[in-house]
């Protein structure tokens, strides 16, 4: 591979054959630091600072000057431009703004500006940006890698960009020559050589009509041999033709063209198979006879030479498979990668190139099960030449991250151009339910694609259903209802049926028998109720689950055995303990937050007192019988409520995680709780026996309500898992 010279630019003025002089420049060893590709002399027409065109993400063309805007402002530092009360009240949805719509908020015109949340990610993008730093995001769905990803191709130092041409090698076809030149000589390059073979053929047309001529002269005049000069002027017809082919096949190929290109390369590899990911080098179906297409021409470049001197974006990298992984790998550390065809049944792998240049920033992305399949050589080169970051699902919920949220909504309005403007009152809902979403006491949802798509379905149903100017707020409440997940729309099937065939049961007393719940996908709740039975057993006695319970449940229910055993007055060695998990369905049941379900229903079948039915209950188990916190309680006491339940037991620690819908709050009552003895006093019939169980439970296990609130075993402090 070599660089540009003067003398690949001036070969077609001089009258020789381009052509020739271009393979016969000798590669270049780069510079000191050893790098290749680099032109060594500049640009005519160099790509300043100020002279770029539109950004991505850039409105009406507008560009701030360099000066005014740095690397360090980001998103998250830029103020929403919009009036502000000087003293905000701490209960304001909009943190102060003084807006009547969405159209009132300036819509920032960078990209970067735009970028929400992500504090930590953001200062890791900064670094890497300017220290040109490959970066991999670990995070849920949703949460911004992608955007930060197209940033960070924003906030690049300014570099040469480069355009990248393939020559047909004269002592190797199967092993084209490469050139890389400052962007826009490329197309300029190209230009002269086609003119150049304009030209050629221009002189070898002339040249054999002229001896054709004097061949038919000949023989029609002199020697009067029709016929014989008729074949002799077709053999010279396709001999000239055959020979100008030749000329056409050392027009170079233009594989990277950066003559347009006024900001850093970012190209999107996700899902790529090898051949767009790597380059390829197309089959040539006529190999022979002079029909074939010269290599060089065949040569496709990859993502990897796409984003040479800009951002290669890969998302779920763990899907790449491992030889693709590989050869990337290779690219990041050499800095420059062969093109070869990637089907060996196809004549294009024989055919390789010179190393193409890859000097790309890779931001690798993939949810938290990317590292299992990715492989460890690739993610130690990204470890050990950048950063990793992991993705925040939350943010804190203060008045400056409200006005934020206010901006993220006018620009899901302006990104979208068909949206009516929204109303203040549908922008506090907006708001209202990224706290919802959030299931943290004071955050807010940083999964921000799928409350964009809450506020394109408000939009929509404002103008195509009613034709409205502005979006209100029943406009978003009707969109928080035909938006329900394929999980949340399952799960109130899942409820309606159940009523129907009389399968929940929300009233009187049954022992054995209590009102789980538990969570579907991510946002849904569903009544899962938990039978227990004992009975006697004809060996060894042990505890049987049924329900397709996985690993954790399985677990848990060996926790609470621990306990069972611990507590119970009888033999239970001679008996056989069957709990199960009714109709959980094909996807059986995950997680520990059944413990204390199990537990009340065992404790009722032993003692053979029955559990209240218009009780619900979740949460976590300690082998000392402590409840601990849970995920999911919101959803999980909706799920209550709309199955009929009029009390919910839940974890004392998971108080401050409620953000129930205003209609269920008249509907349910929400009891919090440390011990599993609050569990029983509150679940179970009859004082006497109650009062006795409970108090035979907290002398064995050592009651946090007597001791442990010292220890604040799981207060309210306790963070609530993911």
């Amino acid at each position: 591979m070599s660089n540009d010279t003067e003398a690949d630019e001036n070969a077609p003025e001089t009258g020789g054959d381009a052509t020739e002089e271009v393979p016969e420049s000798p590669p270049s060893d780069g510079g000191e630091d050893g790098s290749r590709g680099v032109a060594d002399e500049p640009s005519d027409n160099p790509v300043g600072p100020d002279e770029r065109g539109d950004l991505p993400g850039t409105q009406n063309g507008h560009v701030e000057d360099p000066e005014e805007r740095t690397i360090d402002d980001l998103g998250s530092d830029v103020e929403v431009d919009a009036e502000v009360v000087e003293d905000v009240d701490e209960d304001d949805l909009l943190g102060g703004l003084l807006i009547d719509s969405t159209e009132e908020i300036d819509v920032p015109d960078r990209l970067v500006d735009q970028v929400i949340g992500q504090e930590h990610a953001r200062d890791v993008v900064m670094k890497a940006a300017k220290q040109r730093r490959h970066v991999m995001m670990i995070g849920s769905p949703g949460t911004g890698k992608s955007m930060l990803a197209k940033a960070m191709s924003e906030l690049l130092p300014p570099e040469e960009l480069q355009d990248v041409l393939v020559y047909h090698n004269p002592d190797d076809g199967n092993n084209p020559k490469v050139r890389t030149v400052p962007a826009g000589k490329g197309d300029q390059i190209v230009e002269a050589h086609k003119e150049e073979a304009r030209k050629r053929n221009q002189m070898r047309s002339f040249l054999m009509w002229i001896i054709i001529a004097i061949v038919i002269g000949y023989s029609f005049i002199i020697a009067g041999q029709v016929l014989l000069g008729i074949l002799a002027a077709g053999v010279i017809y396709l001999a000239f033709r055959y020979g100008s082919r030749g000329g056409d096949a050392m027009v170079p190929n233009l594989i990277v063209n950066n003559a347009e290109t006024t900001t850093a390369p970012f190209e999107d590899a996700t899902g790529a198979h090898a051949g767009a990911l790597l380059g390829d080098v197309r089959h040539d179906p006529f190999q022979s006879g002079g029909m074939e297409t010269p290599s060089h021409d065949r040569v496709e470049p990859g993502a990897i030479h796409k984003a040479n001197k800009g951002v290669l974006f890969i998302d779920e990298i763990n899907t790449l498979d491992i030889r693709s992984q590989q050869h990337l790998m290779t690219a990041i550390q050499e800095g420059e990668f062969s093109i070869t065809g990637q089907s060996e049944r196809s004549s294009g792998a024989m055919v390789q190139t010179e190393p193409v240049p890859t000097d790309f920033i890779m931001i690798a992305a993939g949810n938290l099960d990317a590292m299992e399949n990715m492989h460890p050589a690739l993610r130690s080169r990204i470890k050990g030449y950048g950063y990793e970051v992991y993705m925040d699902d939350t943010i804190e919920d203060t008045p400056e991250m409200r006005r934020k949220y206010a901006r993220f909504v006018a620009q899901e309005v302006a990104k979208d151009g068909r949206l009516p403007e929204y109303a203040a009152e549908a922008i506090e809902e907006v708001i209202l339910e990224a706290r919802r979403r959030a299931g943290r006491k004071g955050h807010l949802t940083l999964k921000l694609r799928n409350l964009g798509g809450l506020v394109r379905v408000a939009g929509d149903i404002a103008r195509a259903d009613e034709d409205a100017d502005v979006v209100t707020r029943q406009h978003v409440l009707q969109a928080k209802s035909r938006s329900r997940s394929i999980e949340q729309q399952l799960a109130d099937d899942y409820i309606e049926r159940r009523k129907d065939y009389e399968l929940q049961v929300s009233d009187g007393y049954q022992v054995g028998r209590v009102n789980g719940l538990a969570v579907m996908g991510e946002d849904s709740g569903i009544m899962l109720p938990v039978m227990a039975e004992v009975t006697p057993s004809q060996g060894p006695g042990e505890v049987i689950a049924t329900g397709q319970l996985k690993e954790m449940a399985q677990e848990a229910v060996s926790n609470v055995s621990a306990i069972i055993k611990k507590f119970s007055d009888e033999n239970i060695s001679e008996k056989d303990i069957h709990i199960q998990f009714v109709q959980t369905g094909g996807q059986g049941v995950d997680g520990d937050s059944a413990s204390i379900t199990v537990a009340t229903a065992v404790i009722s079948a032993l003692e053979d007192v029955g559990v209240d039915q218009s009780l619900a209950m979740t949460g976590s188990l300690s082998v000392r019988g402590d409840v601990l916190p849970v995920g999911g309680v919101t959803h999980k006491i909706e799920a209550a409520a709309k199955s009929g339940c009029t009390r919910v037991i839940i974890p004392a620690a998971n108080m401050q995680d409620v953000m129930i819908e205003e209609e269920y709050e008249e509907m349910v009552e929400i009891i919090p709780v440390s011990h599993i003895s609050e569990v029983l006093d509150i679940a179970l019939e009859g004082e006497p026996e109650k009062d006795s169980l409970v108090d035979r439970l907290k002398s064995i296990t050592g009651s946090a309500l007597s001791q442990g609130q010292g220890e604040n075993v799981s207060g309210p402090s306790s963070p609530s898992p993911q």
